[in-house]
């Protein structure tokens, strides 16, 4: 299996539900990529897939996950000078309760 030219880091979401917000928070400009497990692995093929998402120049960036699923972040240096330092937080939209793990 292929990997990109590139460096990335990727965080795995798990199941998530429509309008979960997604939290970014960089120290460079970078890209930010949320997409399916599906689109996942095409990217890590080299293959064409599709995400939401784009170059973040703010931080933190703010995604919302457009439709119930498995979910991955992929911040990642493809155009830019360095692979960003990152963190993730899935805030809960208001109304909803939070399951204990």
């Amino acid at each position: 299996m292929s990997t990109q030219n590139f460096r990335f880091t990727h965080y795995d979401l798990r199941e998530q539900r429509a309008g979960t917000i997604i939290d970014v928070t960089l120290n460079a400009v970078n890209n930010v990529r949320l997409m399916t497990a599906v689109n996942f692995q095409r990217f890590r093929e080299k293959l064409d897939y599709k995400y939401v998402g784009g170059t973040a120049k703010k931080s933190p960036t703010r995604i919302i996950i457009p439709e119930n699923g498995h979910w991955f972040l992929i911040v990642d240096e493809e155009g830019h000078g360095g692979l960003a330092g990152s963190s993730v937080k899935v805030v809960t939209p208001p109304g909803r309760q939070v399951k204990a793990p």
